[in-house]
Parts: C-alpha cells; sequence; structure tokens
C-alpha cells in the first residue's frame, strides 16, 4: 500500500531523495520495511522532521508524517524563506485527512515549494501479516479507568480508535458489515456505531465520489472482559509462551547466549522459521529445530563431499544461506529451551491447576467440584511468584462467576498481596464480576465442542474468540447478542433472502469463498493465544481471511500492571509507549 501510494508516485523522477518522518510514521516504517528497501526506492536518508537538520537544497525531500501541528510546522520550518529552503521541494504526504487550519497554513507559508500533498489513510500499525494495532498508546486506562468516567476522554478516544479502524478498512479496500457484542457494557456497541458512521462518510468522499456498497466482510468489535481467561492463563505455543515468560521487549529478545557473548535478536515477520513454528505447542518446537539442523548439516555434507571446482563454488555461494539459516536455528533453540528451563522449573505445576480451573474440568473430563480445593496448593506453594498466584486466584473468580468479600479478602490477606489486590478487585472496570451477585450474571459464550480435537494435557484451554470467529464464517452468531449497526452483507445473512432474488442461492456461498474478509476487533489489548486463532481459523477455512487488530498486544504481567493502575488518578499513572 505504502510502496504504490508514496515511493511509485515518486519514483517517476529518476533521482535520490531525503525522507522525513515523525515519531509514529518512523514506528509504522519500521514495521513495513528496512533501511535497504528504502536504498532500493531512491531514499538516501531518512531524517526525524522535529529535529535540526542540515540542508541539502539539491535535494527533493518526501514528508511522510501525520497532520499534526508539530509535524507540520517543522515542514513550513523547512521552506520557510525561498532562499534558505533546506530542500528543493516537498511531497508531503499524510497518515490521515489533513485538518482545514493546518492545511491552509501550509497553503500560505510554503505552497511554492509543494509538488504533491495527498492523505493516505493508515493510521494503524501492522503488527504481522494478519494483525495489527492502533496508534492510541494509553488506550487501555482511557477506556476503562473510572477516574475518567464523567470526563469527555472516553468519547474522544473511541472516536480516535474508530478513524483508525476506518483507514484499516480503507487500506483493505473493505466496507464491512459492523456487528457488535452486545451488553454488560456499551463500549462495543458504542464503537461499532461510530465506526459504522465514519465508514459512510469515509465511503460518500472518497476520490472518485462513488458510494462503496457494503464489501463481503463482516466486521466484529468486542470488549476485552468477554474473554478474561485468555488473559492470564500460561500459554504453552512458542510466540505466546515465550513472550510472556522471557525479557522480550519491543519484539527483541535480549538474552541468549552463543559462545559466551550475550547477543541479541530480532522476532520478526522477515524470519521464516519464526513464522513457521511460532505458533507450535512447545514440545514440538523443541522436537523439530534439531531436525532442521540435522537437515542443515546433511545438506552441507552433501555439497562438501563432491570436490570438484564448480561443487565448491556452489557452496560459496551457498555459505552465508547455511549460516543465516543455522544462526535462526540457534536463536530459536536457544529461546525454546529458555522457555523449557521456566517451564520445568515452576510453571508446569501451575498448567495443571489453569487448565482444571479455566475448563472447569479435569483431564479426564470430570467435573471439578470444588474449584478452592483446585486452587489451594498454588498459594501455598513457596517457590511460585506473586504474579502467578495472582493470575492463579482470577482463574478461580472467573471460574465461579464471582466470589464473596470476605472469601476474597481472605486470599489477599494469607497470599500477602495486598499491595497488589487491585490486580484483582480492578477487574470489575471491565465488566467481569470479582464479587458475585445475582445481578453480576455474565452470560458466557456457549463453547464448541472440541473433546474430538488432539490437544496437550496442558493445553486443553481454547481461546473463545476462536469459537467466535469460527461460528461468524458459518453463520452461526445469534444476532440477538451479536447485532449488526449496518445492513447485514447479504454474503453473511444465511437466509439467501436477499441473495434468492438476484442469483441461485448457491453462487452466492462461491463468492463469498473468493473473497470474505473477517476483521475482529477487541477493545483494551488482545493475547498472543487469540493471534494465533486468527491464522488456526484462516487456516482452516480456506474462503475466509480472519484480520484480527486491538488497541495493542497484551502480555498477562502487562495486563495486571494495566488493570493495577485503572483505579490510580491519571497524573499518578506511568503509561509505558507501546
Amino acid at each position: 500500500e505504502l510502496k504504490s501510494s508514496v515511493f511509485e508516485d515518486c519514483k517517476k523522477e529518476e533521482e535520490w531523495k531525503v525522507m522525513l518522518l515523525d515519531d509514529y510514521t518512523t514506528k509504522l516504517l519500521s514495521q513495513c520495511c528496512k533501511m535497504t528497501d528504502l536504498l532500493a526506492e531512491g531514499i538516501t536518508v531518512v531524517e526525524n522532521v522535529y529535529k535540526n537538520r542540515e540542508p541539502v537544497p539539491h535535494m527533493k525531500a518526501i514528508y511522510f508524517i501525520t497532520p499534526t501541528k508539530k509535524s507540520v510546522d517543522g515542514l513550513i520550518d523547512d521552506f520557510i524563506t525561498k532562499s534558505s529552503s533546506r530542500y528543493k521541494a516537498a511531497y508531503v504526504y499524510f497518515t490521515d485527512f489533513c485538518p482545514d487550519n493546518l492545511f491552509n497554513k501550509i497553503k500560505l507559508s510554503c505552497a511554492k515549494s509543494i509538488r504533491r500533498c495527498k492523505e493516505i489513510n493508515i493510521s494503524f500499525f501492522p503488527y504481522e501479516s494478519q494483525v495489527f494495532t492502533l496508534n492510541v498508546p494509553d488506550a487501555f486506562y482511557r477506556c476503562y479507568s473510572p477516574t475518567l468516567e464523567k470526563t469527555k476522554d472516553k468519547d474522544a478516544v473511541m472516536q480516535v480508535m474508530a478513524e483508525q479502524i476506518v483507514t484499516l478498512c480503507a487500506t483493505l479496500d473493505e466496507n464491512p458489515g459492523v456487528r457488535y457484542k452486545s451488553g454488560p457494557s456499551d463500549k462495543a456497541c458504542k464503537l461499532a456505531q461510530l465506526v459504522e458512521k465514519n465508514l459512510e462518510n469515509y465511503y460518500k468522499t472518497d476520490e472518485q465520489s462513488q458510494i462503496k456498497a457494503k464489501t463481503h466482510s463482516q466486521l466484529i468489535i468486542i470488549d476485552r472482559g468477554f474473554d478474561p481467561v485468555s488473559t492470564v492463563l500460561h500459554e504453552l505455543t512458542f510466540q505466546a509462551m515465550a513472550y510472556d515468560l522471557l525479557p522480550i521487549e519491543n519484539d527483541t529478545y535480549k538474552q541468549y547466549k552463543t559462545e559466551g557473548k550475550e547477543r541479541e535478536a530480532i522476532l520478526e515477520e522477515d524470519d521464516e522459521l519464526w513464522v513457521k513454528i511460532r505458533h507450535k505447542h512447545i514440545a514440538d518446537v523443541i522436537e523439530e529445530i534439531p531436525k532442521l539442523f540435522k537437515e542443515v548439516s546433511s545438506k552441507r555434507k552433501a555439497a562438501e563431499g563432491k570436490v570438484s571446482i564448480s561443487a565448491l563454488a556452489q557452496l560459496m555461494k551457498k555459505m552465508p544461506l547455511y549460516r543465516k539459516e543455522i544462526s535462526r536455528q540457534v536463536i530459536h533453540l536457544n529461546l525454546a529451551e529458555d522457555c523449557m528451563s521456566k517451564f520445568k522449573s515452576n510453571i508446569e505445576r501451575l498448567c495443571k491447576t489453569e487448565q482444571d480451573l479455566a475448563l472447569g474440568t479435569d483431564v479426564e473430563g470430570q467435573k471439578v467440584k470444588d474449584s478452592m480445593r483446585v486452587l489451594l496448593p498454588v498459594l501455598l506453594n513457596k517457590s511460585h511468584e506473586s504474579y502467578d498466584k495472582i493470575r492463579a486466584i482470577l482463574l478461580y473468580i472467573f471460574s465461579t462467576n464471582g466470589t464473596t468479600q470476605e472469601n476474597l479478602d481472605k486470599l489477599i490477606q494469607n497470599v500477602q498481596i495486598e499491595s497488589d489486590s487491585d490486580m484483582i478487585r480492578n477487574w470489575k472496570y471491565l465488566g467481569v464480576p470479582v464479587i458475585a451477585s445475582s445481578a453480576a450474571q455474565q452470560h458466557k459464550y456457549p463453547r464448541r465442542d472440541r473433546s474430538s480435537e488432539e490437544t496437550y494435557q496442558l493445553s486443553r484451554w481454547t481461546p473463545v474468540i476462536k469459537d467466535v470467529m469460527e461460528d461468524a464464517i458459518e453463520n452461526k452468531l445469534d444476532s440477538k447478542d451479536w447485532p449488526y449497526c449496518s445492513q447485514c452483507p447479504p454474503t453473511w445473512n444465511g437466509s439467501g433472502a436477499v441473495s434468492a432474488r438476484q442469483k441461485p442461492k448457491g453462487s452466492y456461498k462461491d463468492e463469498r469463498k473468493s473473497s470474505a474478509r473477517l476483521i475482529i476487533f477487541v477493545i483494551g489489548g488482545i493475547t498472543y493465544s487469540e493471534m494465533r486463532s486468527a491464522y488456526e481459523v484462516s487456516q482452516a477455512y480456506k474462503s475466509c481471511e480472519v484480520v484480527i487488530g486491538s488497541t495493542h498486544i497484551l502480555t498477562p504481567k502487562r495486563l495486571l500492571d494495566e488493570v493495577k493502575s485503572l483505579g490510580k488518578h491519571k497524573d499518578m499513572v506511568c503509561i509505558k509507549d507501546e
């Protein structure tokens, strides 16, 4: 998308250019491409638009910036006087709609220097091929904190989220039917209505001013409280487990050692091996990587076996490839072994308890009669850290749909987690009952029967969102619980009533197969296991690609810290940027 709308647009003139970015577009580009890709597009240097820079008056500059006062001031500053312009000319691309006041300011100050000015509608981050996040750093606090209840901030953040979701739909060239999970809070409903309204506006006013009909896709909006279990459970698939247990920050794994040196590795989409194994169970990963080692070394031996000049030349050519392949395998083997050593020391014991509490049944399928009896051994074990005990207590509370005030106080006291007790109590702000009451009857989503699927005993839980994805594709979502904000696209209404008049019923199914997308958006964060579900469901239902997104990506520890901060006043909360 960026390639066609920015680079190819400028490439018509064969010359090197400077590129200017702001904080948001720097992050966006770093997730889409590398410096070598930019070089290939004729970009020699990338600079920050906010900073003071050396003039290069013989070169043209591409400004890829957000339409904010700070970024626009940086642009104007570069061309304030004709004689001292920093660059020969400017090609300006805004990530979003540019407000009139800023646009007029540019016109007045430096219109002569600007060769092109376009809006390209991308204000989300593509995190993986089927995963996106929004650019709203403190969305969790702003959506759920009771301290902002009476302020306009909640509405403002909803509006920003809706606008950014629309830019995702526009980038995918979709005008989806919008629906949401109703109750207990109204957040999903509010956001869905805003998205629908913004989609209408966007498609009314696109460049061709043609009203774009609804496409064969669905956008479903869900609130985080819908499935709290998946956020605190210990996952044993590779990516989810690594991000939960190891110190990985900004997708960089720092701890691994080879030949006595500490190194770091970036876990990214370009790494084919990572993409291939990240959703596999840790037991399978541990088995698979050594096999790959053998494969590579046998390839090398085979190549080395034929000692002829041409064989050696071939080997020389392939050497860097082998080296790269092997170094990636070493990284992932280290990562997997680090996960396993944490698992063996402590996590394995927790997992059985967690699975029993989450599912309400044990490995044999027997109903758990007394959840407290399942929980106690974890709480009494001195070797578990308090985060793990809190996660287990939460699973107990979720499984019983809330507990008594007395019981909760006793648990907090006995485990000595008074200072972190808000990690438990504040779930009420997400609409999840912590103290049981007749009013707080949470309607649990009816689960699909997966008893015939093969699973590892310590990985029996399936994120609820996976059931929702499958039910949506099979047209099984109840429209009372999942109402549409817009007309339901005929391809998804299942009744065939609309299609019968226009086409024979059968062909609608085929039409959906070729082009349907299911976009899921979760307010308040998604887990790595939910991201995995999007890939698994797309794989199983070839007819439909599932794209999942959220305000941000969660690890259990990060979420608990965020939940804890909800009760604090805004000035007291140190909000970590993504």
